[in-house]
């Protein structure tokens, strides 16, 4: 999974999205206060206990855990304990999709028929372990990788493609048709909301879309009109008052 910096950088390829994503990134312990923070000012209504309500998702949700981060800060775990998703074992097989850093195509919309049927998984896992994590592990028929998205958690707010696991499974649920099961998985989460809110435009133009290719030529279009917003801007000069004489 590519790593994206503060500014946005057109990937490298046109055929496929930077590597990215699906594994939770959680830093020094300089964050612990955040943490809090976020527990602290949970919407209200967003209760663990209560997310799920009457809503029923369309088909399973589910996560291998590669236990690298802070239980208490782990999108992935708060996810489990308010019953939205289960945990597959590690070396355990999952029937559907799995989100991973492995995937070799992008997650598009044709992929939904499949989806229903056999359920959706993410990978959590420490950006800083990424390279050393034992990714064969993770054991499923079909791997995919998520296009160009903005994390909008307070660990990583603003940086391109630096998604937690939760930010992950509801970006894929939009992606695939499911607005709703994405906003209730976000539900738990402060800052839940804004990270739809953040992606919307891309999240929609990916939705209408059907094949990965269309997904990756969606993400390339936006990511260019967006730099050259960028150039146009910076080459504006600024309109300064006249000086008066006194």
């Amino acid at each position: 999974m590519g790593k994206g910096k503060n500014r946005v950088v057109k990937p490298a390829r046109r055929d496929k999205p930077p590597k990215q994503r699906e594994v939770e990134e959680e830093e020094s312990e300089a964050e612990d206060s955040e943490d809090v923070d976020d527990e602290a000012t949970s919407e209200a209504g967003s209760d663990e206990s209560e997310d799920s309500d009457d809503y029923e998702f369309p088909f399973r949700l589910a996560m291998y855990d590669f236990n690298q981060c802070d239980p208490k800060r782990c999108s992935g775990r708060k996810l489990m304990r308010a019953q939205l998703i289960t945990e597959v074992k590690l070396g355990q097989r999952f029937p559907g999709l799995v989100l991973s850093p492995t995937g070799k195509y992008t997650l598009a919309p044709r992929d939904r028929a499949f989806v229903e049927q056999h359920g959706l998984c993410v990978v959590d896992c420490s950006w800083k372990e990424v390279e050393r994590t034992p990714l064969h592990k993770v054991k499923a028929p079909e791997h995919r990788l998520l296009p160009y998205l903005v994390a909008a958690n307070s660990v990583n707010y603003g940086k391109p493609c630096h998604l937690t696991c939760a930010e992950a499974m509801a970006a894929g649920l939009y992606i695939l048709g499911y607005e709703e099961a994405a906003h209730r998985v976000m539900r738990p989460f402060s800052w839940g909301e804004h990270f739809i809110e953040l992606n919307r435009e891309l999240l929609d133009l990916y939705s209408k879309c059907e094949t990965p290719e269309e997904v990756i030529r969606a993400q390339n279009e936006y990511l260019e009109r967006i730099d050259r917003e960028r150039e146009l801007e910076n080459s504006r000069e600024i309109d300064l008052p006249p000086i008066k004489n006194r």
